[in-house]
This record gives C-alpha cells, structure tokens and sequence, in this order.
C-alpha cells in the first residue's frame, strides 16, 4: 500500500510538472505524391506524343500542347503548394461564397458573349487568350458544400442547410445541364451520393439507399430519356450499343479508340509511335488520350495507368479513415470519389464500357483547368493526409 501510494503521488508529480509540449505536423502523404507525380509526368508525355501531329498540322511547334500543359501544370504546382500549407479547416468559411463565385462563373458562360461554343457545348470563358472551363470547379464547390453541411450531422431537411448549402448546389447543376454537360452533372450526382452515404454509417443503408437511387435514375431513364437528354446525348446513348450505324460520322471516334487498342496489343508499338493519332483519332490528345496510351504502350501501359488510379483512391480512403475530424473526413471522400471516379469514367468511355462523355482523364488529358482544379484538390487531400502530432521537449523527471 505504502509503495502504491508512492506511485501515485511520482504520477501527480509528473503530471503537475509536465513540460510544456507543442504539436507538430507529420509530412504529407508520400505515396499519394509519387502517385500524382507518375500520372503528370505520364501525362506531359502522352500529350506531347498525341498533340504533336496535330501541331504540326496547324503549323505549330509540335510540343505546343504539351508546352502550354506544363504551363498550366506550375500554375497547379503553386495551387497544390499553397492547399498543403493552408489549414483545410478554413474551407469551412470559404464554401459558401467559393459556390457563388462558381454561380457567377457559370452565369457568365451561360448567358454572356464569354461564353464559347466547342464542339456544340457552352462550357468554356475566353478572356484574350486564356480560356478556362468554370464548370471544373462545381466539383470542389459541391465538395465543400457537402463536407460543411454533413460534418456535424447527416440530417439534409434542416430549413438552414437546404438554404445556406443544397440551393447553390442546385443551382450548379441546372447551369452545367443548361451548357449542356450532362456527364459533369452525373459525376456531381454521384459524389454527393457517396458522400452523404458515408456519413450515414450502416452498411445496409447504404446499399439500400444506393440501389433505390439507381433504380429511379433508370426508370427516369427510361420514361423520360428522350425528354431529359439532348439529341446528341441520345445519339451518342445509340452509337455506343451500336458506332457502326454510323462508322464516318458520330460512331468515328469510339471505332478508331477500339483500333488504337486492338493495335496496342500486348506490350504497345512504342511510345511516339501510334498510328491512329496521326489523323484517324481527332481528340488523341484530350478525351480519348487514354487509347493513344493503350496502342503505345500496350496492355501494360494501360495496367499501370489503371493501377495509379486504384492507388490514389486507396491511398485517398485511408487518409479519409485517418482523418483528424468529420469535416476532413468528408472533404477526403469527396475529392477521392471525385477523381477517380472521373478517370474510371474516361477510361471506360476509351474502351467503349459506356457511352462518350466528354470527361477528361485527370492529370493527363490535355486541359488547362482540369489540371490546376485537380492539383488544388489534391493540395487539400495531402493537408488532410497530415497528422497531428504531440512533441515533447525539455522533459523534466521532477527528481
């Protein structure tokens, strides 16, 4: 007894005279770096190869697109250093009027002479010569959006959360439908699914939840398709079950995608070597980059790419799992979700898996604000990554 109470009063003692602690920060996390870098630099080099007939064609250098991607690439460089240093918590205050500014954004592409026509869509602003695509940045707007209402509870029918967050969000989507870019509204769609699914908690519900929501997409779908979806839209829904109805017109790129795959083979043609880049596969270097991927470098190539990007989503679930709270938590899954859902997406477009969808492969398909957005986004994931950490110093035993 005498010897226990002894310990006792050492213990109070040192806890009396604890030193004085500070609480430092563990480093980003460096597989998802490494990660992100292999996919830029593959990236840089896929456009330098795909963009270089087309150059060439314009009368331009043929690194042009690849110059003005690593152009774009220090802008995103600058974006994804300053989300790392920046305290992700201060997101919070920031949601609310980065949504609006978005708002504003796509006000100005909608319904101004900003507004550029490609490819029969409206989602770009030119200013001289810089030209940007607002609608990249619905989905860290709805992320913050989402991460803020559902950090203290998963309750969406409080009168002030449907205010203050879920009426931007709608907003959004009706003016990226309205340009119209139905897959961005899809991948906004989906993330917030999963995002409000993982603050539920139960397995089941989820799963319920889950399938109910793609039933009643389908049975949308399925009565109001034509209604709903523009007449390139359904025309593209028929190409893809079937692109020979039309082999030199609307099914042209998916069939010359499938020929640069069947090309590829096994271990590629080598890189800089694609055929169907040259003049047989018009967007090599953006939407279908992925396939000038596949005939270069094969197979293996394609695996590594896939590998990547089931690599980012691993390494982003776990940072999610380790997450110092709810609101870092939420932000984690939603840029992961994000991301790779976009690059599945893209891929499986390349392969012909489903329809065309005019959605960028992340970090490498050529395109300026695709590529800042998603370094940013990663800035924030890699801020998460970060653990608190208790430092003990000048520690003094007390005898």
């Amino acid at each position: 007894m005498p010897y226990q109470r002894n310990r006792a009063n050492r213990s109070e003692k040192y806890r009396i005279q604890a030193p004085h602690s500070d609480v430092v920060l563990s480093p980003p996390d460096t597989t998802l770096m490494v990660v992100v870098a292999f996919l830029v630099v593959i990236g840089l080099m896929a456009i330098f190869s795909a963009g270089a007939p087309k150059s060439m064609e314009a009368g331009q250098n043929p690194a042009s697109f690849a110059l003005k991607q690593f152009a774009y690439l220090i802008v995103g460089l600058f974006g994804l250093k300053y989300f790392i240093k920046l305290d992700y918590k201060k997101l919070k205050d920031w949601a609310v009027p980065f949504a609006w500014f978005v708002i504003a954004m796509l006000v100005l592409v909608d319904f101004t002479p900003l507004g550029v026509v490609v490819n029969g869509a409206r989602r770009w602003i030119m200013l001289g010569p810089i030209q940007f695509q607002p609608s990249e940045m619905t989905k860290l707007a709805v992320i913050m959006l989402l991460s803020n209402a559902f950090y203290r509870d998963g309750n969406l029918f409080s009168s002030t959360k449907i205010m203050r967050y879920f009426v931007p969000i709608l907003i959004m989507v009706f003016l990226v439908y309205k340009q119209p870019n139905l897959s961005m509204v899809i991948l906004l769609l989906l993330t917030s699914m999963v995002m409000y699914l993982s603050v539920s908690g139960s397995i089941k519900y989820m799963l319920a939840t889950a399938g109910a929501a793609i039933t009643m997409m389908a049975g949308t779908f399925m009565l109001f398709g034509k209604k709903l979806l523009h007449g390139y839209q359904m025309q593209r829904i028929q190409i893809w079950l079937n692109p020979n109805i039309d082999p030199y017109g609307a099914g042209y790129n998916i069939i010359q995608s499938l020929l640069a795959f069947a090309a590829g083979g096994f271990w590629g043609v080598g890189y800089g070597n694609s055929k169907q880049k040259l003049a047989w596969l018009p967007e090599g270097h953006t939407d279908f980059i992925f396939a000038v991927i596949a005939e270069e470098l094969g197979f293996l190539g394609c695996f590594f790419v896939i590998g990547l990007f089931w690599t980012f989503i691993h390494r982003g679930i776990i940072i999610s799992s380790r997450a110092n709270d709810m609101f870092g938590k939420l932000m984690a899954v939603g840029i992961t979700l994000s991301i790779g859902l976009q690059a599945f997406i893209n891929m499986s477009v390349s392969s012909s898996l489903i329809p065309a969808t005019g959605v960028p492969l992340p970090f490498i398909s050529y395109g300026g604000t695709s590529l800042i957005v998603s370094l940013c986004m990663v800035g924030i994931l890699l801020n998460i990554s970060k653990k608190r950490i208790k430092r003990i110093k000048n520690y003094d035993r007390g005898y």
